[in-house]
């Protein structure tokens, strides 16, 4: 299983981005969800869930939104699942706590625990997604712009279209935005970031 927390930085100095961001991801990964998310902390969120896919689908959006430090967890939780998140426990909670402690510090705001030592352990699945992540933390507004219809499944010249400007301007943005490496290297991610479950 997959346990994601999530810091909001500087909450002192901002507003609570707690709530909102609960009813963005039940929205988003609603199939993956094991438990409702649930605000562990004041400024603090957790979620269980099922799925590598939806685990990497949550980090995604909260990375874009680039005011949370993300740890990611993967391992056992102890059955029967309690009615809210705060609640539960077992190895994939204490990764997820020690991954989010190392996210605080990471350049890219994310971390990863639990599952196997070495290459393909936890360190170097980690390792990949900063790359990843990265990448899109340099993505520009118009980059974004596009990327977001192409991924609702736009052609290019409908995207051009709709943004009002030429299919060249499309291409251009597409190449400086690295989507289409980010959308290449995301099943072999996931693929690792589920193997880590499977071995933990």
């Amino acid at each position: 299983m997959f346990v994601l927390t999530a810091d909001q930085i500087d909450s002192r100095h901002d507003v609570d981005r707690v709530a909102g961001t609960i009813a963005a991801l039940e929205s988003l990964v609603a199939g993956s969800l094991l438990l409702p998310p649930d605000r562990t902390a004041g400024d603090e969120l957790q979620l269980l869930l099922d799925s590598a896919d939806g685990a990497v689908e949550a980090l995604g959006m909260l990375a874009r939104d680039g005011h949370w430090s993300i740890g990611i967890g993967v391992g056992a939780v102890l059955q029967p699942l309690p009615d809210a998140a705060r609640a539960a426990t077992g190895p994939a909670f204490v990764h997820a706590r020690a991954a989010v402690e190392y996210a605080k510090r990471s350049p890219t705001r994310f971390g990863l625990e639990g599952g196997p030592e070495g290459p393909l352990g936890s360190a170097g699945v980690r390792a990949l997604f900063d790359l990843v992540l990265a990448l899109r933390s340099r993505r520009s507004p118009e980059g974004w712009a596009v990327v977001d219809l192409l991924e609702q499944g736009m052609s290019q010249s409908a995207v051009a279209d709709s943004l009002g400007i030429t299919p060249q301007a499309v291409s251009l943005r597409v190449a400086a935005s690295g989507w289409k490496l980010e959308r290449a290297a995301m099943p072999g991610l996931i693929s690792l970031l589920d193997g880590l479950d499977r071995s933990a």
